[in-house]
């Protein structure tokens, strides 16, 4: 199955100048040094060369959009199905699994800025009931920050396999909710961070209890409207992904010991629900960062959560890194806020300086989405993204 790059890597290109510039001023820990090298266009051509060779055996397809205040990328590489071999479409829509977190902690944060939730208060206070006594208070911003001590809910299923033969069934959130709160808390409330669906599966709820209306609706005009992302929607049991998309593909195990690739794009994700089941664009969530960063959907006290991390350990006992909905990576001295997320098939990340001045988003058709290794051609896309270019020069992969 042959794919053609100089067709299918549509880079169009660094734009002509810079973009608008931002209208946050970069925080304090960022280096002068660290924001100037930021300023450079994205390498267009080690850009080209990490999506090089798609479908391999790590993905089928990769869309990526590099941006900032020195130009913009963006590329495609890989195919639309297995079958067909037809390149694959630049513009698809995906499952963009806990990217879905930046939304619903953005949908929290506007509503801690009209005062009808505080950050402070615990959200027995505004879900009675809903976890039993064993649960000492859990403030809205330790569902947040992941320092809850909720431990996960369960799946329907221990392995992929199981899991998979249930893709059509429903399990949910509530189920889910109900599932962790069985097992009681890991750790006081407060006292080490660790990263779950399970904490925002509960804010989600928390939105329609405060708001009386259902998350998608809230988050649909709270952030997907004003970010202008109209490719971007909540399937809830809907197992299909509506509109353009790359067939995702997963790698699992057969009955005779060997591995093949199965066709996952048609899996029902209600469990996931404000955690993860969003499915967007590259270009959306590009705009989504892009907007979010400029305090255009949060306000600007509000926002500051968004980039704080809790002085806590993390269950491995390493310093915690998730902040309100992104988490703190540190890349050759310069910081970037960033979210990943993962469903079967697919796998994606988000990314930027908190200056705007790079900005990454990119898509894959992971062929082994939830695995703990870092997938190869995400590693490769990463380090070309955060690499510094010429900037004003057009480059088409080939």
């Amino acid at each position: 199955m042959r794919t053609s790059v100089l067709a299918a890597c549509v880079a169009v290109a660094l734009t002509a100048g810079p973009l608008a510039a931002p209208a946050l001023a970069a925080p304090p820990s960022a280096s002068a040094s660290a924001s100037a090298r930021a300023t450079a266009g994205p390498d267009a051509e080690a850009l080209c060369a990490a999506i090089a060779g798609l479908p391999d055996g790590d993905a089928t397809a990769a869309l990526v959009r590099v941006g900032g205040t020195g130009g913009s990328w963006h590329g495609s590489s890989g195919v639309r199905d297995l079958v067909s071999g037809r390149a694959a479409d630049p513009d698809a829509r995906f499952r963009a699994g806990s990217t879905t977190k930046v939304v619903t902690a953005a949908v929290v944060l506007q509503l801690a800025a009209e005062r009808a939730v505080d950050l402070n208060r615990p959200v027995q206070h505004y879900l009675p009931g809903l976890l039993s006594k064993r649960f000492k208070p859990i403030t809205v911003r330790q569902l947040l920050n992941h320092t809850s001590g909720i431990q996960p809910g369960d799946a329907l299923g221990e392995t992929l396999e199981e899991v998979y033969e249930h893709r059509f069934d429903t399990l949910s959130p509530r189920q889910v909710v109900a599932s962790a709160v069985a097992k009681g808390p890991e750790f006081r409330p407060g006292k080490q961070q660790h990263y779950l669906n399970i904490n925002y599966t509960v804010l989600g709820m928390l939105i329609e209890k405060v708001t009386g209306h259902s998350y998608a609706t809230e988050a649909t005009r709270r952030v997907l409207h004003p970010a202008k992302m109209w490719d971007t929607y909540f399937p809830g049991t809907d197992p299909r992904i509506r509109g353009p998309h790359n067939r995702g593909y997963q790698r699992m195990k057969q009955p005779d010991g060997t591995t093949r690739l199965v066709d996952v794009t048609e899996w029902n994700q209600a469990d996931r629900w404000a955690a993860g089941d969003m499915i967007s664009t590259t270009a959306d969530l590009e705009r989504l960062i892009d907007t979010l960063f400029r305090g255009r959907i949060v306000p600007q006290p509000q926002l500051r959560e968004m980039f704080t991390v809790p002085r806590v350990k993390d269950t491995t006992m390493k310093d915690a890194t998730m902040s309100a909905g992104l988490q703190r990576f540190v890349y050759e001295g310069t910081v970037y806020w960033i979210k990943s997320g993962a469903r079967y098939g697919y796998s994606t990340a988000i990314g930027a300086t908190r200056d705007l001045s790079r900005t990454v988003v990119y898509s894959l058709n992971d062929t082994n989405a939830k695995d703990e290794a870092f997938n190869p051609v995400a590693e490769r896309i990463v380090g070309a993204a955060l690499k510094q270019g010429v900037s004003g020069r057009d480059h088409l992969c080939n």
